[in-house]
């Protein structure tokens, strides 16, 4: 219980979300229901993963489409945390680039940075590293996503 009331606000946010709002998307249903968030504060989440077979290309190595889905998922995530906001808009851009890979029974480590969340746009970077010895590791994927967020900021009380 005392690990509970330690988390910051945002943690808790982020939690709840993983619990309410993952369910209701097939593919990150699919993709992330293991997901672990490590932490949470204004602007930065972070998550670990457990990979398996469904994560994996015909080379058994991370597959490129589910890296891009996972910079989707922790880009909105980060904006989530600005102000703890439970919709996160619409994509207008994301880049990844792939610098190594992982492989099945790997745990990758997600950071997401939310660079600036302002009424039109928001801009994140996603980082994700393999966890070697128990530690962030090597970088296996870098991204950038851009979001329309204009109509997802929480409503004022009136």
């Amino acid at each position: 219980m005392a690990e509970e009331s330690s988390k910051t606000p945002e943690h808790a946010h982020i939690q709840h979300l993983v619990k309410t709002k993952l369910p209701g998307s097939p593919i990150y249903a699919f993709l992330l229901t293991p997901v672990q968030i490590s932490g949470a504060t204004k602007g930065h989440v972070v998550a670990r993963l457990p990979l398996s077979a469904n994560h994996m290309n015909s080379m058994q190595s991370l597959h490129g489409s589910v890296s891009a889905a996972i910079v989707d998922w922790m880009g909105g995530m980060a904006i989530s945390t600005f102000d703890l906001r439970d919709r996160t808009g619409v994509s207008v851009d994301i880049h990844v680039t792939y610098q190594s890979g992982a492989k099945v029974g790997n745990v990758i480590e997600i950071e997401g940075i939310a660079e600036k969340v302002g009424g039109s746009l928001a801009f994140t970077k996603v980082n994700i590293y393999k966890v070697e010895d128990g530690k962030r590791g090597r970088v296996v994927v870098t991204g950038t996503h851009t979001k329309f967020v204009k109509g997802s900021e929480p409503q004022k009380a009136s």
